[in-house]
């Protein structure tokens, strides 16, 4: 009987700790989107705009997150799959907008672009931190620290791109970059709906 009233307390325990971890994330990643929206539409930067539109899905990812939180696991597979999708989409919008940039090329303005990219890394380092502890456990928390953990790579070679963007004076680098994002973004999602239709199958 102690053993098992133990168990409960540290279900709920790890429920609310989730709960409060996802709250958190998400109302930083709601944050960080409108300084990236500046941020992209003022520099005028592809790989700006990718990061700008993961934050999106993010903010997305994390409000499912916490929706499921002690729900059954059929339903946190679910709403990974969805997940997976978001990020998909992600990677198609990047797609797009890189097709856009490749007709008119121009250089994006590099102050303004390590400025956002600086701050959108110290928000997702953070975001990433807060997820760790819960990185190996159910499908949904798992899927959430995926999110994060591109989010910093994210920030990182965007920085990478800003200060190439400024020693060349050229737009190829952020070019370079919103590819590479978009190559992750893809493996990602892939990672994610693999996983999620896995767990859906074993439920059957």
């Amino acid at each position: 009987m102690d053993s098992s009233c133990d168990h409960t307390v540290d279900v709920a325990s790890l429920r609310t700790g989730q709960r409060h971890v996802l709250a958190w994330v998400f109302g930083i990643n709601v944050v960080t989107f409108a300084v990236m929206v500046a941020g992209s539409v003022m520099s005028g930067s592809s790989a700006l705009l990718s990061g700008t539109l993961d934050n999106l899905g993010d903010a997305l990812t994390y409000a499912l997150s916490f929706a499921v939180v002690g729900a059954s696991a059929r339903a946190k597979a679910r709403v990974a799959l969805l997940k997976g999708f978001l990020i998909l989409g992600a990677a198609l919008a990047v797609a797009v907008q890189i097709g856009w940039r490749l007709i008119d090329l121009q250089a994006p303005v590099a102050s303004t672009m390590s400025l956002a990219a600086a701050l959108n890394l110290v928000a997702n380092a953070a975001c990433l931190r807060l997820l760790t502890p819960y990185r190996d456990g159910d499908v949904n928390m798992a899927s959430s620290w995926e999110c994060s953990r591109n989010d910093v790579i994210e920030g990182i070679a965007v920085i990478t791109a800003a200060a190439a963007v400024w020693l060349f004076a050229s737009p190829w680098p952020d070019l370079l970059v919103a590819v590479v994002l978009l190559v992750i973004f893809t493996r990602s999602a892939s990672r994610v709906l693999k996983r999620a239709w896995r767990e859906l199958l074993n439920l059957r």
